[in-house]
């Protein structure tokens, strides 16, 4: 008979360590993954398109190559330079130029060359994100909500590359970015709870109203149908009274805004494909 010994029971037990590559290249935000794919398989639904295709892939290609990057911004901020920060930027610098390519496949076979407008107009609101986290400040709510509302504009370029309106472009960042922009400050503000810190509701509630205003005005406006109001409604609705609820965990409270994100996407496809 073999017997096991408590060394052998701690080594059975004990975690692996991480390879360097995966600390310097795997994006930590888990909800950041639902909020890029998001506007990417809306647009896709919407307006299918290979050029889109080309554009959806080079947009999650950003989100996963702005964690090396914002290492790289970080280390130069701070004025050293590490082994870590030489891997990363070999990371980052693969990933730009696969970001690159598959911009210039968009331009050479998309149906309207006016895709990358709407790209354009949203790249300050990139450089807000990413100079907060140069600053090790990227957890903020001012760099989160604009970097949300930048790699929304994916969406809106899906959509001309396949020589979509301008309106229905417009329309459906509007639905992306209220979607998105009421999910974070709730989440933040059920985060902060949990933890035991101090908040105040109403900036949670104010993103919940400020999101359904806009969607409404797209719809006002024509640019997208009544379905999204009643599900962007509907899940603003459901924060204001969870917000005041019982304190759920953050996977939770992620599986719920990814479930919300999920909703509010297939039922916008749906009513503009009606």
């Amino acid at each position: 008979m073999t017997t096991v010994g408590p060394d052998a029971g701690a080594a059975a037990t004990a975690v692996r360590p991480v390879a360097p590559w995966r600390q310097v290249a795997i994006p930590t935000e888990h909800g950041g993954w639902s909020l890029t794919a998001e506007p990417v398989v809306l647009g896709l639904l919407v307006a299918w398109s290979w050029p889109g295709a080309a554009l959806g892939v080079a947009a999650m290609l950003a989100f996963v190559a702005r964690t090396p990057l914002k290492l790289v911004l970080v280390d130069r901020w701070r004025h050293r330079w590490l082994d870590r920060s030489r891997l990363a930027l070999r990371i980052a610098a693969v990933e730009i130029s696969l970001i690159v390519v598959l911009g210039a496949v968009a331009a050479a076979t998309s149906a309207n060359g006016w895709f990358w407008v709407p790209l354009a107009a949203a790249a300050p609101l990139v450089g807000i994100e990413l100079w907060f986290d140069m600053r090790s400040r990227g957890r903020r709510l001012v760099p989160e909500l604009a970097g949300t509302v930048g790699i929304g504009s994916v969406v809106a370029a899906i959509v001309l590359a396949a020589d979509g309106s301008v309106a229905l472009a417009v329309g459906l960042w509007v639905v992306v970015s209220a979607r998105a922009c009421a999910a974070i400050p709730y989440a933040r503000t059920q985060v902060f709870r949990a933890h035991g810190r101090t908040v105040t509701l109403w900036h949670s509630d104010l993103a919940q109203v400020a999101a359904l205003a806009a969607v409404v005005a797209a719809w006002i406006l024509d640019a997208v149908p009544f379905a999204p109001v009643v599900a962007v409604l509907a899940v603003a609705m459901f924060n204001i009274v969870a917000v005041r609820g019982p304190v759920r965990r953050a996977v939770v409270i992620g599986m719920q805004q990814m479930a919300f994100g999920i909703a509010v996407t297939v039922v916008t496809a749906f009513a503009v494909l009606a």
